[in-house]
């Protein structure tokens, strides 16, 4: 038998013939592979210096029949090298939403002869440019293709929205303030136009505007069209607003000495709640249209506002959308001259953060509610059933309770990579940051008049925070601890913990204690709100809070709350409603059935299609219409109704 000696000598070979193998195996796995290609050179950061010269720029707009807008550069240049870059990220969308795709036919020439440009292999939107020698300007020439469908691309046979950031190219290396733009606008002929840039002069349908900075050429979109209308809502000289209208129809332009006052009293109200203005001149940029889309973008001294063609000529129909115009003023104070540190980029290549949406949209959706009961274009009545409606959502919508609201603030950038629709947004929470933050902010008032015994309120916060540097649009940035010693400054509270508590932690609860500590309490009866009654049907009917969905005007199913009874009975966003009791579907024939089950032990019987396949669902369900409201709580301050109430 060997010894000891011997079989350990004989096992440390084997072990040490052993590891010599497996390091030959792992050498040859680690060292046989591919190897990464180096990135290409980072694009030259932006500096705080001024661009050697001005680019004039003519974006000529008169090819509306195929939607094509032919753009011309001139550009300054000096050196070897230049790396012109498209806007990406836009204020506002707080994402990188402007599609490069849709600039085409880019030409640069230099002394009548072609230079060839180089798309980065990594960063889409910036071109590089060898500049020949003695060379000292550049022609650039390019088309911008906008959607052929005006719902989607704002430009029809009768009116054009023109962004500035879709018909330009801008140099990489300088702040977007240093950087300044001589522009020019060609229209069609008979055309008007409004914006907030300043006329230089006009020769027919050429209008030349007085030169600008980058910055605020992209902040200053333009509208033109044949049926215009402009309308003074200024308070005096020193605050001069107003109303540009556009409309499919010169009729859908006439508006009644009513609604003109609701308009005025807006202006009126802001300056009592802000105490300033930071504009030289403000315009509502507004088309009232059923071909254009929809649109609400905040600017400095501007927005771009678009809504359905009957908003002046069935004014009932209008209440849930009655906030827009409100909504966006308020953003020339927050989100245009305050605005998030961290939303402020130096240029529109530079990628945003979106952590304090919650304050920028946020308190600016608050303000706008606000305002619109204040200047009379929503009765006090009908604020307070949009609050019922925002907290009645959140009741019965479940993302609250694995997404915190601070990550929704994300949603805009995670949106901008193709999330074109969410399938189940009362799970996925996704744009949150907007209404929910309304009850917040409704919780921050209240405790503030609370805590004051009626002394404070979010009012003085806005003339603390928000009138600093008046008739300035030089932009303030601020942060999370700017807002709570803002806040403390007008009342001492532990701002910090109220806010994370509801914005930062996981926080499954509905943040109703602003309707309580206001002196109401959310209930539900069959009472439908008479202005719903008047809502403009392209908007559906929502059975959300008695089956768990809502309805689109064709009567499609167009949201299903995540585990409400539709939900558990296999009701799908992509079916359409047939039948309801083996009566052909409409939208008043559902309501009746679910009064009558109110009074019986009858289920609900829908017929509903999904592709070519008929499904038959039961609901088993007794509980009414829920339509919600807020009752006043007697005995209680009625701090809400406070809030609501007209500025002193």
């Amino acid at each position: 038998m060997p010894s000891w000696s011997f079989r350990r000598r004989g096992a440390a070979a084997l072990f040490a013939a052993l590891s010599v193998f497996l390091t030959c195996v792992v050498y040859a796995q680690n060292s046989g592979g591919p190897q990464p290609v180096p990135l290409p050179p980072p694009i030259t950061a932006p500096a705080d210096t001024s661009y050697p010269g001005t680019i004039a720029l003519s974006v000529d707009i008169t090819n509306i029949t195929d939607r094509v807008l032919n753009v011309h550069e001139t550009v300054p240049v000096k050196g070897r090298e230049i790396t012109l870059l498209y806007p990406e990220w836009l204020p506002g969308t707080h994402s990188p939403s402007n599609p490069v795709e849709n600039m085409a036919g880019l030409v640069v020439t230099a002394n009548g002869k072609r230079v060839e440009w180089v798309r980065d292999r990594v960063n889409m939107y910036a071109f590089h440019i060898q500049v020949p020698q003695g060379v000292t300007r550049l022609e650039l020439n390019f088309q911008y293709l906008a959607p052929l469908d005006p719902k989607r691309g704002r430009i029809s046979s009768d009116f054009a929205d023109v962004t500035w950031n879709s018909v330009l190219l801008y140099p990489a290396g300088y702040f977007s303030r240093r950087i300044l733009f001589d522009p020019a606008v060609r229209l069609p002929e008979g055309w008007k136009f409004a914006t907030a840039l300043e006329t230089g002069s006009q020769d027919g349908n050429l209008i030349h505007f007085k030169p600008t900075t980058l910055n605020t050429l992209v902040d200053s979109p333009l509208y033109a069209g044949v049926n215009y209308k402009r309308v003074d809502l200024s308070t005096g000289a020193d605050n001069q607003v107003f109303l540009d209208l556009f409309a499919d129809k010169p009729a859908d332009l006439e508006i009644t000495p009513e609604e003109l006052q609701y308009h005025k009293k807006l202006v009126i109200e802001a300056q009592k709640l802000f105490h300033s203005h930071h504009y030289d001149h403000y315009d509502f940029l507004f088309s009232l249209s059923d071909t254009v889309g929809g649109e609400g973008l905040e600017h400095h001294q501007s927005s771009e506002d678009g809504t359905r063609a009957n908003y002046f000529t069935d004014w009932a129909a209008g209440v849930a959308g009655r906030a827009l115009l409100p909504h966006e003023y308020t953003h020339s104070w927050n989100g245009k001259f305050r605005r998030p540190a961290d939303l402020w980029t130096p240029n529109f290549n530079v990628p945003m953060q979106n952590d304090l949406l919650w304050v920028y949209e946020g308190l600016t959706d608050y303000y706008g509610n606000v305002l619109a009961a204040r200047s009379g274009m929503r009765t006090a009545e009908q604020a307070r059933d949009v609050i019922a409606q925002i907290a009645a959502y959140f009741d019965i919508s479940l993302g609250r309770t694995w997404r915190p609201l601070l990550d929704t603030t994300n949603q805009p950038i995670i949106s901008s990579h193709g999330a074109d629709r969410e399938t189940w947004p009362s799970w996925q929470r996704s744009y949150d940051y907007y209404p929910e933050s309304d009850l917040i902010w409704l919780d921050a008032d209240t405790k503030l008049r609370e805590l004051s015994n009626g002394s404070k309120s979010l009012d003085d916060f806005a003339r603390l925070f928000f009138s600093i540097d008046n008739g300035s649009y030089i932009t303030r940035t601020y942060t999370f601890d700017d807002l709570v010693a803002a806040l403390n400054k007008v009342q001492p509270f532990d701002w910090t913990g109220f806010l994370r508590a509801r914005v930062y932690n996981l926080a499954t609860q509905t943040p109703e204690n602003g309707i309580t500590q206001g002196g109401y309490r959310l209930v539900y009866n069959d009472d439908q709100p008479e202005w719903l009654k008047h809502q403009d049907s392209s908007r559906g009917t929502s059975f959300a809070t008695s089956l768990g969905f809502s309805a689109n005007k064709d009567n499609g199913v167009e949201n299903v709350w995540w585990d409400s009874l539709a939900f558990k009975a296999g009701i799908t966003p992509d079916m359409h409603l047939e039948a309801v009791n083996d009566q052909k579907f409409t939208v008043a024939g559902l309501r009746e059935a679910i009064l009558s089950a109110e009074k019986s032990k009858q289920p609900l019987k829908l017929l509903l299609k999904r592709g070519d396949e008929f499904v038959t669902v039961t609901l088993d369900y007794h509980g009414g219409l829920r339509y919600p409201h807020l009752e006043r709580v007697e005995g209680t301050p009625g701090r809400l109704d406070a809030i609501l109430a007209p500025g002193k």
